[in-house]
């Protein structure tokens, strides 16, 4: 057997060695240090050697963890500029009122979080001091990722500079009046002040990432100069649990993001205890990133542990740190010296000897007090050391004490995040400790005050100074008044309504074919920004890469091996498309950054990100929502959609559901087109909804999910007469009658309503003509284009009524004197075309493709489902033998007939 502790083998042993005897001089050196001076001395050596490999440029596999002691030495730390006890009683304001306004509003029972900014104050009010760029100066500034439950800090900070005021406050997660505050950074709710959602935590850190990855290509491609701004994403130690906290940690260190900066806020606590209860977070991290590629700065301990490091001869107290677990750390903030004494210096015979210099209140400031995240000149240090680094991203990791000088009934305890409020003596002791000047009296009734130093308040001045230094307040969103943007050319559209002949054309291939006239419009072309996450080639979409160019900030460094074919695989570094690889995540948070660069940036971007249906909105629906929260606009594109469309590709790729998904999203305009005219009127409309004029009363903060097929089938001409337009864009007309289609019926003949989705309408139309030939019956055939917004047309009806307005519904205008009963037919569960059930006046059915999906063709996918033709004809007869207007039997002879 292999002894385990043998030396093994290392990729060295693959290269010959050039000088044995050399290298067994440096290993017999290695050796004898650590026979004389112990392995601690030893390891010491070797670190510090790998460090100044490093710093000289010597290709060496970097060092994945430091020491768990700060990164900038006390000695090499720069000056704070400005005034530091001014910045003090900033702070102090900011952090009495952030507590005051989560403890007035429990009273109501709305909660609020007080431990984590109280953990984070100096984390955030040193960047307003000193580094965080308003929008005043170039309409873009720095962008902002604030860790939600910070959220009171940021509001009490916007009380002190005059932008909230005490009612604001106390209507903290009271919005309904129409004057509160919401709970956390929400933009749609707080559009002046917040501009990126961040909890759903981890979806902060991801956006953070892409969005510093968009203003590299904003400024690449000529579209503004942005290299000014800077992206700071504030997170907690718990939130990077989450996979998409650090799902792109690759791509910000391999495009060399040095305009990023995480700040990662280590109170070693997350929502129900330690984040690393028998481990230590902050090395863990701190090894993630450097692997990663990225810069790191390690923000540990106060002024107060300098002189602990200073008796440090031996490396005991560092060699102490680094092995006590995260939750004895947070033992230790709870007990008292004797304690310490015992437990962390009793460990070691150096440390128990350098305790006896130490005494108990200096331990117990160390050990309860002193941490670098809570002192603005190791903060300082931090930042500006990130903002300095150039070539690769940085993240500042500073620990801290989350429920920092909320008093001993908060700190460290493990249910600290659940904790809502202080009573009146722990906000007097806490006054006392940040030396505030508050009486007694002002507590009126057992209510804790806000407090204020005054406008014209030293403080207040010094404040507003700093951020007209820094560019205006922040965070803020603005909204800069913009030109609509011109219509694209009619011609781009109206190329569609003519049909395509005997051609078989897929929906999809018709959204790219206008894309591509889209994008070549002089004004507007620019503007478009086509998101792909590696699927470019499955969409027909390749055309796209030597025209438009794949986004690289290298460009293109190797010769492609498709070179010589017309469309060959271009990167370049202004190029317009951002194709992702395997992340739809990555992807979405790609459309967010460019869907929201009207309000960051003040450029109207038009993203469309087109992924498979079935893993846009499964898989990242959270983005969706954040999205909608962070008002983006553009087009989303569900392609090779459908339950039975995807044949072959089995349960997984069969997508049945994306549209009941989407429903569920207020900002979500959900369209399943049929037809290639449809496609083009729909995203007519949503460009000028979204980018143009929109009408009176429509919200132009809105995207838009169309649902387009990979099956190709002729492509029928735009029908003609009025109400087609409208009825497209909102979701209903009549394509044909069964007298229009040439199917005359004889006299009396019973009528039947067919409404059809997507690639539906093509078994509908089938359906219609079976029905008229071998069953005698006259069938109707309407496209219905969205279910979910002549659902949400009802619903606006149904409220208006209730407030005494008479409206009725579209669907219900369109139907209205329509013969005979309704069925309804898409590719996707009942539960969709079924939204509009309730508003049609005549009897109503439906069919769907319910259950998972299965690998087949698809006319045996759709036998399987009863969805065919043959199937939605026997549905037909069903319901007109239930009304007495065809026999019975007919049903039955239908089934047998059909094999069903």
């Amino acid at each position: 057997m292999t002894d385990p502790n043998a030396i093994q083998p290392s990729a060295l042993d693959q290269l010959p060695d050039r000088d044995p005897e050399e290298t067994a001089e440096w290993q017999a050196s290695l050796d004898a240090v650590a026979k004389a001076a112990g392995p601690h001395r030893a390891a010491y050596l070797m670190r510090r050697t790998l460090e100044r490999a490093e710093a000289g440029g010597i290709a060496l596999p970097k060092l994945l963890e430091t020491d768990y002691v700060n990164t900038i030495p006390t000695a090499a730390e720069p000056s704070v500029p400005g005034d530091e006890e001014m910045e003090r009683k900033i702070t102090a304001w900011n952090r009495w009122n952030a507590a005051a306004m989560v403890t007035r509003g429990s009273k109501y029972g709305v909660g609020g979080h007080i431990a984590t900014f109280a953990s984070a104050a100096w984390l955030y009010e040193t960047g307003f001091n000193h580094f965080f760029k308003g929008k005043e100066a170039d309409g873009s500034g720095d962008q902002l990722y604030i860790q939600g439950h910070a959220s009171p800090g940021i509001y009490a900070r916007a009380f002190l500079d005059g932008r909230l005021n005490e009612q604001q406050l106390d209507n903290f997660r009271q919005e309904a009046g129409g004057n509160g505050l919401p709970s956390y950074p929400h933009p749609r709710r707080l559009p002046w002040l917040w501009e990126f959602p961040t909890v759903s935590m981890g979806l902060g850190p991801l956006s953070a990432i892409y969005q510093a990855r968009f203003n590299r290509y904003l400024t690449a491609r000529g579209i503004k100069d942005v290299s000014d701004s800077h992206v700071w994403a504030f997170l907690g130690d718990g939130e990077m649990d989450e996979p998409e906290s650090t799902a792109a940690l690759a791509l910000a260190s391999r495009e060399g993001l040095d305009n990023l900066t995480f700040v990662i806020n280590c109170n070693l606590q997350r929502l129900d205890g330690p984040v690393r209860a028998n481990f230590k977070i902050v090395q863990e991290l701190e090894a993630q990133f450097r692997g990663a590629g990225w810069n790191v700065v390690k923000t540990m301990w106060g002024t107060a542990w300098d002189e602990l490091f200073q008796l440090d001869t031996t490396g005991a107290l560092v060699r102490r740190l680094r092995e006590v677990p995260d939750a004895q750390v947070q033992t230790y903030q709870t007990r008292d010296a004797a304690y310490i004494r015992q437990d962390f210096f009793g460990a070691d015979p150096a440390l128990v000897e350098m305790a006896k210099l130490l005494s108990d209140d200096k331990i117990l400031e160390c050990f309860h007090l002193s941490r670098g995240g809570h002192e603005a000149r190791k903060v300082y240090a931090a930042y500006k050391a990130a903002v300095e680094f150039k070539g690769a991203p940085t993240v500042v990791l500073a620990q801290t004490v989350k429920g920092h000088t909320l008093g001993e009934g908060f700190a460290s305890k493990n249910a600290n995040h659940q904790m809502k409020k202080l009573t009146v003596d722990e906000f007097k002791t806490m006054r006392d400790l940040l030396e505030l000047p508050i009486s007694d009296s002002a507590f009126a009734d057992g209510q804790v005050p806000y407090g204020h130093p005054g406008a014209d308040s030293a403080e207040v001045r010094y404040l507003q100074e700093r951020r007209a230094a820094l560019g205006g307040p922040a965070p803020a969103r603005r909204v800069h008044p913009v030109a609509p943007l011109p219509a694209p050319a009619e011609k781009a559209f109206a190329s569609f309504d003519k049909g395509s002949g005997t051609q078989n054309v897929a929906t999809t291939m018709a959204f790219v074919r206008l894309i591509k006239d889209l994008v070549r419009d002089k004004e507007s072309g620019k503007r478009w920004v086509p998101i792909v996450p590696d699927e470019a080639r499955t969409f027909g979409m390749e055309s796209l890469f030597p025209s438009l160019g794949i986004y690289s900030p290298k460009g293109q460094t190797y010769e492609p091996v498709d070179r010589d074919q017309l469309m060959y695989y271009k990167e370049a570094k202004n190029g317009q498309i951002l194709n992702e690889g395997i992340t739809e995540a990555g992807s979405m948070a790609d459309f967010i950054a460019a869907s929201t660069a009207y309000a960051t940036h003040g450029e109207v971007m038009i993203p469309f990100y087109i992924f498979y249906s079935m893993f846009g909105w499964q898989r990242t629906a959270d983005q969706m929502w954040q999205l909608g929260d962070q008002l983006g606009r553009g087009f989303l594109v569900g392609a090779t959609a459908g339950r039975t469309t995807l044949t072959g590709e089995g349960l997984q790729h069969a997508d049945g559901h994306s549209p009941v998904i989407a429903a569920t999203n207020p900002a979500a305009l959900t369209y399943d087109p049929a037809f290639a005219y449809e496609v083009a009127a729909i995203v007519k409309d949503g460009l000028r909804r979204m980018y143009g004029e929109a009408a009176p009363g429509e919200d132009p903060d809105v995207f838009y999910y169309l649902t387009v097929y990979n099956e190709p089938m002729p492509q029928p001409a735009k029908p003609s007469g009025p109400g087609i337009d409208e009825g497209i864009v909102k979701g209903l007309y009549r394509f044909n009658t069964a007298e229009s289609a040439g199917l005359t019926p004889v006299a009396n003949a019973p009528r039947i309503q067919l409404l059809g989705s997507g690639t539906a309408i093509h078994w509908t139309l089938r359906a219609q003509k079976l029905l008229a030939e071998e069953w005698g019956v006259a069938a109707d055939v309407w496209s219905a284009t969205s279910w979910t917004e002549l659902r949400r047309d009802a619903l606006e009806a149904d409220a208006a009524l209730l407030r005494g307005e008479e409206r009725v519904p579209f669907v219900r205008q369109a139907l209205q004197g329509a013969d005979g009963p309704v069925l309804a037919v898409s590719d996707y569960m009942r539960q969709v075309p079924d939204q509009i059930a309730q508003w049609v006046e005549q009897d109503y059915s439906s069919l769907g493709a319910d259950g998972f999906g299965l690998s087949d063709t698809r006319e045996a996918a759709r036998r399987h489902f009863g969805v065919d033709a043959e199937s939605i004809v026997v549905a037909a007869l069903a319901q007109l033998a239930k009304r007495g207007e065809v026999k019975a039997t007919a049903v039955k002879e239908a089934r047998e007939k059909y094999g069903l």
